[in-house]
């Protein structure tokens, strides 16, 4: 299949951050894979109850800030990030969820695996989030 009617099927719309690209003020825009990793990033950011017309929408993370970082609550947010880009997020099929701890005590890395349901096309990322925001 090809790049361009992979992107058209993935979908386009407006960039994240809405900040003006140039002189011309133009917003961003992000289509294909790029929309699809802004939308997995807008799940994971999201936390329930904070858009109005969809108040289930997101994944929920801040309820694990301040939390001991314990394989316990890794799995829990395993779980949660694993469950959430299921259900809201249909143009990718994720595969592997892991939740490891970083470099700082507070901080845990989550590596995302998926793969693009109209072209077969594999993605990755590693989002990082701070159980304790100090």
């Amino acid at each position: 299949m090809s790049r361009f009617v992979s992107n058209a099927q993935l979908g386009r719309g407006w960039g994240l951050p809405l900040v003006p690209e140039d002189e011309s003020r133009a917003l961003p825009w992000a289509g294909g894979s790029d929309k699809v990793l802004q939308s997995i990033y807008i799940i994971l950011d999201t936390e329930p109850g904070e858009r109005v017309m969809r108040s289930t929408f997101g994944c929920g993370l801040r309820r694990y800030l301040m939390q001991p970082n314990t394989a316990a609550t890794r799995a829990l947010i395993q779980r949660d990030v694993t469950k959430a880009l299921r259900r809201w997020e249909r143009r990718i099929q994720v595969g592997k969820v892991s939740v490891v701890t970083g470099n700082d005590p507070a901080l845990v890395l989550i590596h995302i695996e998926y793969v693009h349901n109209r072209d077969g096309s594999a993605g990755n990322l590693v989002y990082p989030f701070y159980l304790d925001q100090s």
